[in-house]
């Protein structure tokens, strides 16, 4: 039998069930306010996955003198807007940032229940409206202004069956998405390893072979050769600055800036996801068909150096940030030899584990890269577009099934926690 709904008044929450209430947010929950430091509790993180002990290598955001105290079973969330979904119940005593707002429970809830309902996202944009700031994005919620929230208030049976309810969905859902991103890492180390082997080894398997001399590539066709990047490439310049704020939907010329590489681009593109006005662009730096583009900054060792080729046909401007190459040879082989692991290993070289990592010009210009004639290179290109346009597609699959699971349990922790859906 399906609940009969009644309106709650709470333009967030909508209907709720007839025998349901709202309440206050300080109705069920007390502020716990007291300062410690981080030598007595050790400090603690609090993310989307909820209380986490605080990684080593996470930077402090306050004196380490001036902490909150967070006993087991309180409820954490942090104030600021663009940490939005940030909480979650702590298993441990620890200590977190001033940020953060630390709720003791009450007796008359059930707190495993609220933990889903302020992780659902409705509730996280009705948080973040009580917020007070000067900048957009970075509105921070009070507990004076959290306590005055109003959330469903279910009888406290129907509370703990919706939390053993959606414990155990969500449990399940969050196993296929990790079943999912676990299926794609493979898919991308297998397409990683064809491509490092087509690019050092060639497609022929039966074609004599001589050691490159070097360590990262080993052994290379007998008649591939080793050269240095700058001997290939005919030159190397770097963009110009374009920041956010230059970024304009309706700007008169496309362009890509460092953090699009990583984030935006995947090994090759026609189109750019971002345009500026020239105007705005003192000393613009343009990139066309064929060209390499490599970022010299990011946050992983691994992952520093990333190249992407442009296959467009419309002139663009590079970034600040950006190494650009032109040259004379296959754009897709060079692109995929510059992005194979030996490759990766030596962009790496001497790069400290920092938060932000750089290579320069110089750097690049100095990898080794095994290289055959032009007509081989081509064979070897068309390989392997054809081989990662499949595993991309599958990936691609992948990542849309994640998305799906994700909206489900999106949709389904919401539906639950306001009554819209009736557990059985």
């Amino acid at each position: 039998m399906v609940n009969l709904m009644k309106d709650s008044a709470i333009q967030w929450i909508e209907n709720i069930p007839q025998d349901w209430n709202t309440i206050k947010i300080g109705s069920i929950y007390s502020e716990r306010r007291t300062k410690v430091n981080d030598v007595d509790y050790p400090p603690l993180s609090v993310t989307k996955r909820g209380v986490l002990p605080q990684l080593e290598n996470v930077a402090k955001s306050d004196d380490s003198e001036n902490r909150k105290l967070v006993k087991t079973n309180d409820f954490v969330i942090n104030s600021r807007s663009d940490r939005k979904g940030s909480c979650g119940i702590s298993s441990l005593d620890g200590s977190v940032s001033l940020i953060n707002t630390v709720l003791i429970p009450k007796l008359n809830m059930n707190n495993v229940f609220y933990n889903f309902v302020f992780k659902s996202e409705q509730f996280s944009d009705e948080f973040y409206k009580w917020g007070h700031g000067i900048v957009a994005d970075l509105w921070t919620t009070k507990w004076s202004d959290m306590k005055n929230i109003y959330v469903p208030y279910p009888p406290v049976q129907t509370q703990k069956k919706i939390a053993d309810y959606l414990d155990d969905k969500c449990r399940k859902i969050d196993q296929a998405i990790e079943g999912q991103k676990k299926i794609i890492e493979k898919l991308k180390e297998y397409k990683q390893s064809v491509i490092t082997e087509a690019v050092t080894k060639g497609l022929d398997p039966n074609v004599p072979m001589k050691d490159s001399g070097v360590e990262w590539i080993g052994q290379i066709p007998e008649h591939w050769e080793i050269k240095r990047f700058k001997f290939i490439a005919d030159r190397f310049y770097k963009g110009t600055g374009i920041t956010k704020e230059e970024v304009f939907e309706d700007g008169d010329i496309p362009c890509v800036r460092y953090g699009e590489i990583y984030s935006k681009y995947n090994n090759s593109f026609d189109e750019c996801f971002s345009r500026t006005y020239l105007e705005k662009i003192p000393k613009p730096q343009y990139f066309s068909y064929g060209d390499l583009l490599f970022a010299g900054t990011g946050e992983l060792v691994e992952e520093i150096g990333k190249n992407i080729v442009y296959l467009g046909n419309e002139k663009c401007l590079a970034g600040g940030d950006i190494i650009v190459v032109k040259h004379s040879f296959n754009p897709f082989f060079l692109n995929y030899a510059l992005n194979s692991n030996s490759a990766i290993v030596q962009k790496s070289i001497n790069k400290s584990k920092l938060k932000v990592v750089h290579i320069s010009a110089p750097e690049i210009k100095n990898i080794l890269v095994a290289l055959p004639a032009r007509e081989e290179q081509e064979k070897i290109a068309n390989h392997l577009n054809e081989v990662s346009q499949k595993i991309n597609l599958s990936i691609k699959q992948k990542e849309e099934t994640i998305e799906k699971l994700t909206e489900y349990k999106k949709s389904l922790i919401y539906e639950c926690v306001t009554g819209k859906k009736e557990i059985v």
